[in-house]
């Protein structure tokens, strides 16, 4: 079975007089492929195979297109049909320009002025510039319809010159038009030559003319006339506003913080155009300077961003953009734990590193360990899906670009419940002396009961505390008084994270060791 594809494609360029054209394209597609004598559609489109519009006005784009049969539930009445433009390439995240239902600030103002459940794309761009320069590719979208016309093809510009001999006294008759389509109001097209010829201008539904008739005389010799070939019709209309107006950066290389930086901007016009430097800040555009070059002697971040050339003469304005991109070392590196609570012991917890710097940075997470500086992974995240006692320390994060390091650490404090150790014990002389250890996170408190009531200082019983470290207590108890066969002494422990406890069994009159239960 052969399968053939649409293709739609659009160009649009700046000619003379700021005339853009597009140019489409064009493939008449239908499926004619049989399977026992059933004839199937398949995906095909029709568009024009040029437009021209005029800069400023707006531009029409006459489009139907055709699906596979069995895409035909997708475009019922009840649907909610989507039409998408894409421009210089079909790749959804680096080419749309337009989306019917959900416009962006960056995509073009226009709408589809077609039908979509009727197949109907003919859209509607406003506004049109040189930024719509370019191929077009429309894509379809209904409910599980999703398909992209997309084959490419080469486009052509023509120019055409030539040159005349005219013999003095005879008539000349020149001809400027240029296509309106949807301006409102229409546009207007002049002339460079003397005002003391006089113009004719007349008007069609879709197209604006001017003729400009006279007598060749001495006056006009050597006048070059430059005209270009649209739909069979010669411009001659002279060019002497802005064009081909480009602003850069006098470096080849990347631009780091503290260097020396030039912006230049040239254009081709006649008579030449004075240049002006703006800089948009806060939503404002600021006017920097005139002259065809912006210096910066020590670049900084703060000089980073968009900046504009414009270029103008009496016969018209251009712009040009350029984009500062600063390079500069890590800054302000920073490493953290992604939780703003306590880390408990057992749970899920994932350090985060992250740092200023362009280009990007990679990262790379170390631990100290016995006196050396282990290696753990690399990527702006270090993750503990159970976490250990074991796991806790200094992390430290370096971020490293080609101009430089910088580094950061991150202490993990793992919090946890009372544990007893199992050292603790008593023994027993003239009196019973017994001693409890508890570590925990954090630091733990320390009671003892004795038969279920809480003991305290007192004239037969003296309790004493010592801190082991930052986590760990130990807590001594005295007991003079005399205790019988049925006593019991409990060491409790607890924090905020939970309780432990550890029981002695002690014997009345009896020397030696009691043992904890």
């Amino acid at each position: 079975m052969d399968i053939w594809t649409a293709e739609k494609i659009i160009l649009l360029g700046f000619l003379p007089l700021f005339l853009i054209f597009i140019i489409i394209s064009k493939l008449f597609l239908t499926c004619l492929h049989c399977v026992v004598g059933v004839c199937c559609r398949d995906f095909s489109i029709s568009l024009p195979q040029n437009i021209q519009a005029l800069s400023g006005s707006c531009v029409i784009i006459k489009c139907r297109f055709e699906i596979e049969e069995k895409h035909d539930k997708n475009l019922v009445p009840e649907s909610a049909a989507t039409g998408l433009w894409l421009k210089d390439g079909y790749k959804m995240n680096d080419h749309l320009v337009f989306h019917s239902t959900d416009p962006k600030p960056n995509h073009f103002n226009g709408k589809i002025t077609g039908n979509l459940r009727e197949k109907n794309c003919t859209t509607v761009f406003y506004n049109v510039s040189s930024k719509h320069t370019g191929r077009y590719y429309f894509r379809i979208e209904s409910g599980d319809l999703k398909y992209i016309y997309s084959v490419n093809t080469s486009t052509i510009n023509k120019e055409v010159q030539d040159q005349e001999e005219v013999l003095e006294g005879s008539s000349v008759s020149l001809r400027c038009s240029a296509e309106t389509l949807c301006s409102s109001p229409p546009p207007t097209l002049t002339w460079s030559s003397t005002p003391r010829i006089p113009l004719s201008e007349s008007s069609r539904l879709e197209e604006l003319i001017s003729d400009l008739n006279f007598t060749a005389t001495h006056r006009q010799h050597r006048v070059t006339f430059t005209f270009s070939f649209a739909i069979s019709i010669f411009y001659f209309c002279f060019l002497d506003a802005p064009k081909n107006t480009s602003a850069s950066v006098n470096t080849s290389s990347s631009v780091l913080e503290g260097s020396s930086v030039t912006l230049i901007c040239r254009s081709d016009a006649n008579p030449a155009v004075n240049y002006t430097w703006s800089r948009e800040s806060e939503g404002q555009m600021e006017q920097l300077q005139t002259g065809d070059t912006l210096t910066f002697d020590r670049i900084d971040l703060k000089h980073r961003g968009w900046y504009h050339c414009t270029a103008q003469n009496q016969h018209g304005t251009q712009n040009s953009s350029v984009m500062l991109n600063i390079q500069y070392a890590p800054k302000n590196t920073s490493a953290s734990v992604n939780t703003s609570s306590s880390v408990l012991e057992g749970s899920s917890v994932t350090l985060i590193c992250s740092s200023d710097a362009n280009p990007a940075v990679n990262y790379t997470w170390s631990r100290e360990s016995e006196g050396q500086m282990e290696q753990l992974q690399t990527g702006d995240t270090l993750t503990f899906d159970r976490i250990d006692l074991k796991h806790r320390g200094w992390y430290h994060c370096a971020a490293q670009n080609q101009h430089g390091t910088q580094n950061s650490s991150v202490m993990l404090d793992i919090q946890y419940a009372p544990k007893i150790s199992p050292s603790s014990s008593c023994t027993r002389t003239d009196v019973t002396v017994c001693f409890c250890e508890a570590d925990g996170n954090p630091s733990p408190e320390l009671e003892w009961h004795l038969s279920g009531r809480p003991v305290t200082n007192s004239s037969n019983t003296f309790i004493s505390e010592e801190r082991l470290s930052s986590t760990g207590l130990r807590s001594f108890i005295t007991l003079h008084q005399s205790l019988t066969h049925t006593s019991t002494l409990q060491c409790a422990s607890n924090n905020t994270h939970g309780t432990a406890s550890q029981w002695f069994y002690v014997t009345p009159q009896v020397s030696g060791t009691f043992y904890r239960h």
